[in-house]
């Protein structure tokens, strides 16, 4: 971490700009997010950041190889699977906690990774509100690769759009008014000037899609930048809608649903040969229980939010499952207080964002998400009545 910056950053903070930074968010469109929103930013100094891209480089290593989608196969739900799936995903998130090893040197341990888009718009907004509000010197920045604010928002209008108008590309989620994260659905509309429909405002004809405007007018669909999680569309019975992920349709997927079970907690035990990775095997795969159960944490694999996750395992949780399959014991990792604030040390996560242009063979790192935590769990739901907590993002050297 970059002490200096830190301190410099702690020495000036007041409540006073802090207030005025959650204001400016609020009122950017007229909607404050329901999730904590944390003092400051986070200081990564050029050995913890060369670390990281390693980390991501190794990882990217696997998910690149040919025979990646036939070994992921078996994470593919057959009654969820949809059609028309691309040679690899859009959207590619790493989550890193920061870490001690055995002799004390701070690691990154991947924790999760995810095939699915993030807030790739918020995080923009709020790395730039940290600036305007708080002193953030210039050799520091949340993009990578060279990225100016520019190039930044041209790629994602390149990735999102193409070549399609933007009535004609939708931003889908179950009730966005109702998601936690809606903020950067705004950021979103106002930038590309997209739709953001629910799925049940989603019509269909034939395999055409689309959606009537204000004054009852169809738009066709050609793209559909997907928001939707599986497991909270699959739960939602009351939902109408005449549409089905399922169905054969003409419009583009920006971020095939596919993937989000491709690239998930499912993936970790593919990446056992980088040592950024936690050891992880599948429950139905354990030939025998860890001698030291209580250093490995329990994961269903797929939940989002930290929902499931049992921390202190022991033989009876283990036996209690009745779906093994869907389970993960993943080696347990310790976070270092790494976020000097007023109140006392801070752990962090710092989520990469990645994109993965058609045409690319790679995915490349575009941009960050931090969240800081005092407890075991790190979310920006957890910790709420603390204060250095919450959603943030990471300014690297």
């Amino acid at each position: 971490m970059i002490s200096d910056i830190r301190k410099a950053y702690n020495d000036s903070f007041s409540t006073a700009r802090y207030e005025a930074f959650l204001n400016d968010i609020s009122t950017r469109y007229d909607h404050k997010p329901p999730f904590r929103i944390a003092e400051t930013p986070v200081f990564i100094g050029s050995d913890m950041r060369d670390k990281i891209i390693k980390a991501c480089d190794e990882i990217c290593d696997v998910l690149c190889r040919d025979d990646f989608k036939a070994r992921s196969a078996d994470a593919l739900r057959p009654e969820y699977t949809v059609p028309n799936e691309p040679d690899h995903n859009v959207f590619l998130q790493l989550d890193f906690g920061l870490c001690a090893d055995h002799e004390g040197n701070l690691q990154p341990k991947l924790i999760e990774l995810q095939g699915f888009p993030t807030l790739y718009y918020y995080q923009d907004l709020v790395a730039n509100l940290y600036r305007k509000h708080f002193e953030i010197p210039d050799h520091v920045s949340h993009l990578f690769n060279n990225y100016s604010g520019a190039d930044y928002r041209a790629l994602l209008r390149r990735v999102i759009l193409g070549s399609s108008a933007p009535e004609n590309c939708i931003l889908l989620e179950v009730e966005p008014h109702k998601q936690p994260t809606q903020i950067d659905f705004w950021a979103t509309r106002e930038i590309l000037g997209l739709k953001v429909l629910c799925i049940s405002d989603l019509k269909k004809s034939g395999r055409d899609l689309y959606y009537e405007d204000e004054k009852g007018k169809k738009i066709g669909v050609d793209r559909i930048y997907n928001r939707v999680i599986f497991d909270e569309l699959v739960g939602r019975k009351d939902l109408h809608r005449e549409y089905s992920f399922t169905d054969e349709i003409n419009a583009h997927w920006v971020g095939h649903p596919n993937w989000f079970f491709r690239i998930s907690k499912n993936t970790l035990e593919l990446l056992d040969e980088s040592p950024y990775v936690p050891r992880t095997v599948r429950l139905s795969q354990l030939d025998r229980v860890p001698d030291d159960l209580e250093n490995y944490v329990l994961k269903p694999l797929y939940s989002f939010s930290g929902s499931g996750v049992i921390f202190h395992v022991t033989q009876k949780h283990l036996e209690a499952i009745n779906n093994p399959d869907n389970f993960i014991l993943q080696e347990k990792v310790t976070y270092s207080p790494v976020i000097k604030s007023p109140d006392g040390d801070v752990k962090c996560e710092v989520r990469m964002l990645m994109i993965w242009e058609p045409d690319q063979e790679r995915p490349h790192l575009v941009n960050n998400l931090a969240r800081l935590s005092r407890g075991e769990m790190i979310g920006v739901k957890y910790n709420r009545d603390m204060t250095w907590v919450g959603g943030s993002v990471g300014f690297f050297e």
